[in-house]
């Protein structure tokens, strides 16, 4: 007789090695088994929907739809992707691998849920502010989300504060830098509200900007600094984990003085042409040295384990992100401010640069603590690469304004397929046990 061979159907769900074929239910109480869980959980939620949002709001503007807005498009955009999804993955890496840094005791989920809660439903009532048909209570709406936002962050920041000044751990440089750059965040965001509150809205730009270099841009070169050399020398043992401090010194004073500068272009625009190239003549050698930088921690040799391979990637989009404002303010400088890339450093910072390593980091951080194998399949992959041709498109739009409207509607609707796809597929590992039994 012959032995009948299954056939797997051709189109089944791709399964990330070592996970079972059937997986339990979904549950919510699975959500405070672990501060990822819930943070992470969190936050892919204000990811997907927020990237959904803005790619709708650019295919509308693109087809001519009209849309209810009380806050300028780009200033709604701004305080959601600069302060909407990150601090919560923020809070989920901080109290799950913060405390093995600091050498404490872990830190039970159950203590973020009040100021998750506050986030999530301050976005909501934001959100409503923005859209809502009638403008009279949508300042009012806006700045109480905010203030919400602001108050949950704050008491994050706070608590991880206080675990930094517990700590018994005699090097706590990389956890300090964190936490002041945390506690600046949330002065930012209720500078935020307030400025909404007031009508003061052309303020809201500068404070974003300094949010993004100042808060956000500090909190990543420092974990940059800390863990790309550590991945990178545990999975790569030819390679060593150097990360001199003079270079942590580096990376946040480039991160604050880029948050003073890009807070003072928005405001003070436009700038003596000595003023862009200071600026240039301090972006130029600073991308060479980020791009040097991420051969020497072993950018090509990688390229041969992609979950690796994603960090490193997302690493070189910050040195691009360098290079190209040198480019732009060298620019402005010679044209007295007539000619530059536009938005195009920006977005390599931000989609390129913060994008890709937060895809990465986040997809670590759940298959490391969901019990599963350190690595990204083809789904994440796939996804990946994909987001890197979102980040081209989006910065082909900026120097291009005859096609700048479907460029930019096809950067956000791809953005939008990667984030609201990889929520859903690591959105469901954080509601289920993980896979090898153990507790977390």
């Amino acid at each position: 007789m012959t032995r009948a061979i299954p056939i797997r159907p051709q189109h089944a769900p791709a399964r990330q090695p070592g996970e079972p074929r059937r997986a339990p239910p979904w549950r919510l109480h699975w959500l405070f088994a672990a501060p990822h869980r819930l943070a992470f959980a969190a936050a892919a939620l204000v990811l997907a929907t927020s990237a959904a949002w803005w790619a709708l709001a650019m295919l509308a503007r693109w087809a001519g739809w009209a849309w209810p807005w009380n806050l300028a498009p780009a200033h709604a955009h701004g305080l959601l992707m600069g302060f909407g999804f990150v601090p919560l993955f923020f809070a989920g890496f901080l109290f799950t691998a913060g405390p093995k840094w600091l050498g404490l005791p872990p830190v039970a989920a159950t203590a973020l849920w009040g100021p998750v809660r506050a986030m999530l439903s301050g976005w909501g009532v934001f959100a409503l502010g923005v859209h809502a048909p009638v403008a009279g209570p949508a300042p009012l709406l806006a700045a109480l989300g905010l203030a919400a936002v602001a108050g949950g962050w704050s008491a994050l920041a706070w608590r991880f504060a206080r675990l930094v000044r517990a700590s018994p751990v005699p090097d706590r440089v990389h956890a300090t830098c964190i936490a002041a750059a945390a506690l600046f965040g949330a002065l930012l965001l209720w500078a935020a509200a307030g400025v909404v509150l007031a009508g003061a809205v052309a303020l809201l730009r500068p404070l974003v900007l300094a949010g993004l270099w100042g808060f956000v841009g500090v909190v990543y070169v420092t974990v940059a600094h800390r863990m790309i050399p550590f991945f990178t020398a545990a999975a790569l043992p030819a390679l060593d984990a150097w990360r001199p401090q003079w270079l942590l010194a580096v990376f946040v004073t480039a991160m604050v003085v880029q948050a003073a500068f890009a807070a003072l272009e928005a405001l003070a625009w436009p700038l003596p042409a000595w003023g862009w190239a200071a600026m240039a003549g301090l972006e130029a050698p600073l991308a060479l040295l980020l791009l040097a930088l991420a051969v020497r921690w072993g950018l090509v040799q990688s390229l041969r384990q992609r979950l690796l391979a994603m960090l490193h990637i997302g690493f070189v989009w910050l040195g691009v992100a360098f290079a190209l404002a040198a480019l732009s303010h060298a620019l402005l400088a010679a044209t007295g401010g007539r000619v530059s890339l536009g938005l195009a450093p920006l977005h390599a910072y931000t989609m390129g640069f913060l994008g890709s390593i937060l895809i990465a980091m986040a997809t670590r951080v759940s298959c490391g603590h969901g019990g599963r194998a350190l690595v990204a399949d083809d789904l994440v992959w796939g996804a990946f690469l994909a987001l890197q041709a979102a980040v081209v498109l989006r910065l082909a739009a900026a120097p291009w304004p005859a096609a700048a409207a479907p460029l930019t509607a096809l950067a956000a609707a791809v953005w939008a397929v990667v984030t609201v796809g990889w929520a859903l597929r690591y959105g469901r590992w954080y509601g289920r046990p993980r896979i090898d039994g153990r507790p977390g």
